[in-house]
């Protein structure tokens, strides 16, 4: 599938949040929103989860099969199509155990960044702003 930049960038955002999210007690506890955590974190400290998630998600998004996607709609994708891709990239070392949990836990990952892509906008329609 050839995702945008722009639809990369959110579904990785999204996963990292989800991620964040799960680390930390205040969010999970309801005592903190999510947005502000991450908005409170510098650059670099986003930066880091970013980079550490994206060789996991983006190798995967890029091996996606190819799906047609309706200008204002988001792409979508069985679990089963997320998982042989996962399996097809995680390979076969590390033992049996290792990589059922690798692969589930990298599927779980995937779709959770597939869940953030912002709907897919009509090229015909996009307006290029004023100063460009």
């Amino acid at each position: 599938m050839r995702f945008t930049e722009h639809e990369m960038t959110a579904a990785l955002t999204g996963a990292a949040k989800m991620v964040l999210a799960t680390q930390r007690k205040d969010v999970r506890r309801g005592k903190a929103d999510i947005d502000t955590v991450w908005d409170d974190m510098d650059r670099y400290q986003r930066f880091q989860l970013l980079n550490q998630l994206g060789d996991q998600v983006l190798p995967v998004l890029v091996a996606l099969p190819d799906v047609e996607v309706a200008p204002g709609t988001r792409a979508t994708y069985t679990d089963r199509q997320v998982t042989e891709t996962v399996e097809g990239l995680v390979g076969e070392g590390g033992g049996k155990l290792r990589r059922a949990v690798l692969v589930k836990a990298r599927t779980a990952l995937v779709q959770s960044a597939l869940s953030n892509l912002p709907p897919r906008q009509d090229p015909d329609t996009l307006t290029v702003p004023d100063h460009l």
